[in-house]
């Protein structure tokens, strides 16, 4: 997060929050459960497994889903003359159809495997920056980005940078800024509220086709 410039930091602000519109609109539409926090799935899981509860089957689905969306978003876009801009927007792209089709079967009365589509673009999201194979950061779940403000604040504390924990304030700012606007709009429209992050995913796809072509490290 730290190695990004104002542009990007921007840009990944805007992933946590749609992240975080798509996770508030999934938790309520599913009765309870998480499109892109899949520790919280994984407790519920063992819990239910524990209980015998009808509905492991589902959290179950939601973790596959999400794990294919990073095999996927893994996947895509990684030769090494593509650039990096254009991999992510070939990833957004993919989100932004999933997520605009999703409500859609939810309409048809097939939620589970709507809320499955919007769990794999949320594994598919975190793929969006990759270095050497690995995700860099987080982008749909806070766990890490929580840890590394205490981190910085610690080392402000002792003397050191006084500002290098701020990015990852922003980050988790816009995953919670998002969750609020996907609770409310969820209340009047439903599954339908999805196509809000899919018409973001699409902007930020078409606004990174715009930049300069670098390539991937």
């Amino acid at each position: 997060m730290t190695r990004l410039d104002r542009r990007e930091r921007f840009m990944a602000t805007g992933f946590a929050a749609m992240a975080g519109m798509v996770d508030a609109i999934g938790f309520l539409a599913s009765g309870g459960f998480f499109l892109s926090f899949m520790s919280g799935n994984s407790t519920r899981l063992s819990i239910g497994l524990a209980e015998g509860a009808p509905y492991v089957f589902m959290v179950a689905a939601l973790i596959i889903s999400f794990v294919g969306g990073v095999v996927w978003g893994s996947l895509t876009g990684t030769g090494k003359n593509v650039a990096a801009n254009k991999r992510q927007a070939m990833i957004l792209g993919g989100i932004a159809i999933l997520l605009f089709t999703a409500p859609i079967l939810a309409n048809c009365g097939w939620l589970l495997p709507a809320i499955c589509v919007a769990a794999f673009c949320m594994g598919a999201e975190n793929t969006l920056y990759e270095r050497d194979g690995s995700v860099s950061f987080g982008l749909t779940y806070m766990t890490g980005a929580l840890v590394k403000i205490g981190q910085g604040i610690a080392n402000m504390l002792r003397g050191g940078a006084k500002t290098a924990w701020l990015p990852y304030l922003f980050l988790w700012a816009g995953l919670i800024g998002g969750a609020v606007i996907g609770a409310s709009v969820f209340a009047r429209y439903g599954m339908f509220s999805l196509w809000i992050p899919a018409a973001l995913a699409a902007l930020f796809a078409l606004m990174l086709l715009r930049t300069k072509p670098v390539l991937q490290p």
